[in-house]
């Protein structure tokens, strides 16, 4: 049952974990006998949008989108931990058909966060019933995530007393998920008062879906083009009943539908470190399993495992201050999707590189991954858009906070390093110092005017958040004396050394990449943040490594 907002002693929304955990037990089934591993392979063959496999999905026996559709329409009530769970557990079974299922759910937003009662009553009703494919039609040809850009018009249409009855809207969606299946879409179109969503529904005359896309992977998503000639919709079609409120409702769900991009790409990353993993320690090479060998397993699976944990560490954390209710966490959702997408779309490269030869052949399911996981880094915004908002927003907030922002992450780190040694803390702590000194010092000598900068500064925002997360959950099992405890600790150390050393050399990089400060300055500005000490993080880290190897394969 679900825990509506308030009504638990911990104020979170969502699923209790047993619920939780039977729904992610209802996904593995699918793998079984709707989702077989041949069945997949066909559908990316084919480029074959299974309709019928995703509408039996929405049906009466499994009815999976119930988890993100409200009580009160019909739905389960899940919160962010939930939807991050069913999202991250379908797409280890194939992200382009998890593709299909999250546009459902990023379809419905405008209705969750803008919808009337009586429009949410419709849709989500309808949507909780198993009938309708839904998609997100905000994309146009030539303003991509650009919401500023937008052409697309609704022009409202008056009766005989001035009064508004309907809108006509004209214009192009591209790139839209399930466009070509849809029952309705939820599109944003721009009125005199500003932009605004509407709802479109199947059949609408002058509404029409395009050819599907052919794509480089999730060839079992569909992909299509949008065109609105003239389309007529009635008053009734706009959510929320007043124009000139979409922009605020996209921008409100930005944050939660990054993070649900994270939890597709973090299953993904997860499916290919589960192909490669059994594979090493059954292929033979020079004597011994490729899992004794450290060209293997330190350069091939370790660094992946480790990412993809602190990736789900703070996917987790983010979630749960969604379901706490907490509010602007646009910039924690860019965080989690640049951070995961990139690690998974890594890990799966490596992935095919471990298998050598037969990672290059379609059955080993590998190569697939690499192509699907791919659109992760690109679609909810490009990495490069995440760059820009995280290096932006933050580097504002710190200075409107006069550092605060991460010298209180460096003093967590310092504090927790007290009580869990061996876990990278004060790594992680002398890197968000150095961090924070480094913005202050971008900010005063004008090298925030250059993106590269920016660009710079966001890798070591991410890196500090991630690992700090990574920490608390390291913390968290520790004193649950969780048996996983140990392998987090490890893996948050490990994580630690690469953090720190990420930060050394962005601060080498924006000091000296730019050309601005003298030699002197930059000397002085390095003993000041300890820059030494930061690079002699990596102290063990091989060993340290040996031992997550260890846990992973099982060498001992």
């Amino acid at each position: 049952m679900a825990a509506a907002s308030g009504s638990t002693a911990d104020n979170l929304i969502g699923l209790d974990p047993a619920s939780r955990k039977m729904t992610v037990d209802t996904i593995r089934q699918l793998r079984k006998r709707l989702l077989i591993k041949e069945q997949i392979l066909e559908f990316d063959k084919e480029e074959y949008f299974p309709e019928k496999t995703i509408r039996r999905m929405l049906g009466p026996d499994i009815g999976l989108q119930l988890i993100f559709i409200p009580e009160a329409y019909g739905g389960a009530g899940g919160g962010a931990r939930d939807c991050c769970a069913v999202t991250r557990e379908m797409a280890k079974i194939c992200l382009g058909v998890a593709t299909g299922f999250f546009a459902i759910q990023l379809g419905a937003d405008p209705l969750l966060v803008g919808g009337t009662e009586a429009q949410k009553e419709k849709w989500l009703g309808d949507i909780a019933d198993g009938k309708a494919l839904v998609a997100y039609a905000v994309t146009e040809p030539d303003a991509g995530s650009n919401l500023a850009a937008l052409k697309t018009t609704a022009d409202p249409v008056f009766n005989d007393a001035g009064q508004v009855t309907g809108y006509r809207i004209n214009g192009n969606k591209q790139f839209i998920s399930n466009g070509g299946y849809a029952d309705f879409v939820t599109v944003l179109a721009r009125t005199p008062e500003g932009p605004s969503f509407f709802v479109v529904e199947k059949g609408t005359k002058g509404f029409s879906p395009g050819k599907g896309e052919e794509k480089h992977g999730i060839r079992a998503s569909n992909t299509s083009p949008l065109s609105f000639d003239d389309v007529w919709v009635p008053l009734d079609n706009l959510i929320g009943g007043v124009p000139g409120k979409g922009m605020k409702q996209a921008n409100a769900v930005f944050g939660y539908t990054r993070l649900m991009v994270a939890a597709m790409a973090l299953g993904a990353g997860e499916s290919a470190l589960d192909i490669v993993i059994p594979y090493a320690k059954e292929r033979i090479q020079f004597g011994s399993s490729l899992s004794e060998k450290q060209g293997y397993t330190h350069k091939l699976v370790v660094p992946h495992a480790v990412r993809l944990e602190a990736a789900a560490a703070h996917m987790e954390e983010v979630a749960l201050k969604f379901d706490s209710g907490q509010q602007d966490l646009e910039v924690e959702g860019s965080i989690s999707k640049y951070f995961t997408t990139e690690a998974a779309n890594k890990a799966a490269e490596d992935a095919i590189q471990a298998l050598g030869g037969y990672g290059y052949i379609f059955d080993y399911q590998v190569e697939k991954i690499k192509r699907d996981v791919k659109i992760t880094c690109i679609y909810e915004g490009t990495s490069e858009i995440q760059q820009n908002i995280i290096s932006t927003f933050r580097w504002k907030k710190t200075r409107k906070t006069k550092g605060e922002h991460y010298l209180s992450i460096g003093a967590e780190m310092e504090k927790l390093d007290l009580s869990l040694p061996g876990a990278g803390c004060g790594a992680y702590g002398l890197a968000a110092k150095a961090l924070n000194e480094t913005i202050m010092c971008a900010h005063e000598n004008g090298l925030t005017r250059k993106q590269y900068v920016m660009f710079a500064l966001a890798d070591m925002m991410t890196h500090v958040e991630v690992g700090a997360s990574l920490a608390r959950k390291a913390d968290a099992l520790a004193r649950a004396r969780r048996p996983e405890a140990d392998k987090i600790r490890l893996m948050s150390r490990i994580f630690a050394s690469e953090t720190a050393q990420l930060v050394a050399r962005n601060i080498n990089t924006i000091l000296r990449g730019t050309g601005v400060l003298d030699e002197k300055t930059i000397s002085d500005f390095m003993d000041a943040v300890s820059y030494h000490d930061l690079n002699r993080t990596c102290q063990n880290v091989i060993n340290d490594m040996d031992d997550v190897a260890d846990i992973l394969f099982r060498r001992k």
